[in-house]
């Protein structure tokens, strides 16, 4: 079977993001602080309301965004931040050894068995599965990724993805029965970055992106949505 079916293509460019390489030379370039989608004071609506403070929370790929830094500020307890580069992680433990509620580790989302079952209350994800879905092997590397999420959130947990996936090629990876997720889903507008939108909990109701909704400010160039849209799944208790 073709894996390119399964590559969400609609959201990808030339670039391998799902590639440790990629990351690891890209950090070497570019030492600062980078925040893909959107900053957290955009998202604060969404963390706040669904993500308590008290929560143990994993931040998959992390790289080196301020977004958990800023999390932090607003009172978040304990932050644990993963991404496949070294770089990135080492750079980022550097920045913040004198935040105790920040810890970072290098990791595959792909295989996160050093973490045991029902570990977090919450795992927010900020591009992660939309670089694996650009990547080579899509669907298993999806399918792989999920399911770690899965196992690692506890009874009654969220996983907030932020992504610029259509929800016609995501829905079919959330929605698979044996992660017994209930599904919200939010699109963000890029011009009111700042007000926050319920959509449907289906994909049949939601606004998907066309060449007309595109801009040109995105990263390395490629074209952007001005729509973003934001799943929260909440684990359900048995």
């Amino acid at each position: 079977m073709n894996n390119s079916m399964f590559r969400d293509v609609s959201s990808c460019n030339t670039y391998n993001y799902g590639d440790s390489l990629y990351w690891d030379a890209r950090y070497i370039q570019e030492a600062g602080s980078f925040d893909w989608y959107q900053r957290y004071s955009a998202l604060r609506p969404f963390v706040r309301k669904f993500v308590p403070t008290s929560s143990r929370i994993l931040m998959v790929g992390c790289g080196n965004a301020v977004m958990s830094e800023d999390m932090v500020k607003d009172e978040y307890e304990e932050i644990m931040n993963i991404d496949i580069s070294t770089v990135a992680i080492d750079m980022m433990r550097r920045k913040h050894a004198h935040i105790p509620q920040l810890k970072y580790m290098q990791m595959d989302v792909r295989d996160m068995s050093v973490f045991p079952d029902d570990s977090f209350g919450s795992v927010i994800d900020k591009g992660t599965l939309d670089s694996l879905m650009c990547g080579t092997g899509a669907s298993i590397s999806a399918s792989q990724m999920l399911g770690e999420v899965s196992r690692l959130l506890k009874p009654g947990g969220v996983y907030m993805l932020i992504t610029y996936g259509d929800p016609n090629v995501r829905m079919p990876y959330l929605s698979r029965s044996v992660y017994n997720w209930k599904i919200e889903l939010y699109i963000i507008q890029k011009e009111l970055s700042e007000k926050w939108y319920s959509c449907v909990t289906s994909p049949p109701g939601a606004r998907t992106t066309t060449a007309a909704d595109t801009i040109d400010d995105g990263p390395d160039g490629q074209k952007e949505p001005r729509g973003m849209l934001t799943y929260s799944r909440h684990k359900k208790t048995n």
